[in-house]
This record gives structure tokens, sequence and C-alpha cells, in this order.
């Protein structure tokens, strides 16, 4: 029995010096606890910057996407102004080429025509020359009275032949290359195939006819070379 009230006085006087402490925690959660927090504190440092990249790069890829933009068009403006220009040379070329044929089809037509014109006409002056010949031969046989034309002058008679002949085959020779004689008694007055000389009253006959045809005319290939000299009749 004393003991038992020894070792109680004991535990009695060992109670105030004890002190109440929290429960412990056992060191693996402790540290367990401390690692999610850290775990946590670097998520959330991990992924504040990424969203900030991801901006960032939205945002440059937006501006480079801008820039690709501003540049096509650029592009395309510059495209456009220069399929513009091309058009426009284009066009002047085409009315340049359009010209270039029209000149050269009228120089190849107009070069044609003098040609043409040299083969018909290059013996106009050939012919000019002989039509005096003709005049010299006209004169001859008018000169002649034909009552002088009898056998009594069969010389004069020969000679007067052989003229008419020689005339008649000058005319044919003309004929053959395009050289027509132009004698226009009692036709209207033309001036582009008569040349009037004077002007005489002719009773019976219209104003303005050929009354008389001094000088006959003659045309190469209906181009008058020589217009007959007429003389005219007046208005009474």
């Amino acid at each position: 029995m004393a003991s038992s009230l020894s070792m109680c006085s004991k535990i009695l006087r060992l109670i105030p010096s004890v002190r109440l402490y929290p429960p412990l925690r056992s060191s693996s959660s402790r540290y367990e606890s401390r690692g999610l927090c850290t775990v946590v504190k670097e998520e959330k440092k991990e992924a504040e910057p990424i969203e900030k990249t991801e901006c960032e790069n939205k945002y440059n890829t937006t501006q480079e996407n801008d820039e690709k933009v501003a540049e096509i068009g650029e592009s395309l403006k510059a495209v456009l102004l220069e399929t513009k220009t091309l058009g426009l040379k284009v066009t002047d070329l085409e009315d340049k080429y359009k010209r270039a044929l029209a000149e050269t089809e009228n120089v190849r037509i107009r070069m044609k025509r003098q040609i043409d014109d040299a083969r018909l006409f290059g013996i106009q002056g050939f012919c000019k020359d002989l039509l005096e010949v003709a005049d010299v031969l006209a004169k001859a046989t008018e000169s002649v009275p034909a009552e002088e034309l009898t056998d009594r002058n069969p010389h004069l008679k020969n000679l007067f032949d052989g003229l008419k002949m020689t005339e008649s085959q000058l005319l044919k020779v003309f004929a053959k290359h395009g050289l027509v004689m132009i004698n226009p008694i009692g036709e209207k007055f033309d001036p582009n195939f008569h040349e009037a000389l004077f002007q005489l009253p002719a009773e019976g006959k219209e104003p303005g006819t050929v009354a008389i045809v001094t000088k006959i005319g003659y045309q190469l290939h209906q181009r008058t070379i020589r217009p007959a000299v007429v003389g005219v009749v007046k208005v009474s």
C-alpha cells in the first residue's frame, strides 16, 4: 500500500512539467505536402510563360499574315499595273502593225499602178513624135486635088496611093498599141478631149458643138496625149 502511494505521488509531481505538443505528423506526409505545394507553384510558374508565349506567337503569326497580305497586295498591284502597261503597248504595237500593213498595201498598189502605167504609157513620148509624122501624111494627102488623080497623072496617082497606104498602115500600128484618133466633128465640146481655138457662128448647129477640127487629137489607152484643136459654134 505504502509503495502504491509513493508511486502516485511521483506521478502527480511529474504532471505539471509535462507540455502539450500538437500531434506530430509523419515526416513522409510532411515532405509530400511540401512537395505538392512546390509542384503546384512550379506548374503555375510554368503555365504563365506558356500562356504568354502562345499569345506572343499568335500576335506574331497575325502580324506576319498581315505583312504577307500587304506584300501580296503590293505584288498584285504591280502585276496589274504591268499588265495594263503591256496591254497599252500591245494595242500600240497592233495599231502600228495595222498601219504598216496598210501603208505596205498602199505602196504595193501604187507601185503596181506605176508599173502598169509605165508599161502602157512608156511609149507616150515616142507616140507624140509619130503624131507629127501622121499629121504630115494627112496634110500631104489632103493637098492633092481629087480631079488630078486620073490616069493622065499616073505618077501622082501612084504617089497618092502610096501615101494613103502609109497613113493607113501607121494608123493600124497606132491602134495596135492603144493610140486612137480623136476627130470630134459635130460632137459636144469637152475640155478633157478638145482644145477650143476659136468660136464661129454656124446656122443649123447647136451652140457649143464642134464645127471645125483644125488638128486631130489622140488618146493613148484612154489618156489624152494630145487634145483635138477645134472651132466651136458660138451662141448667136
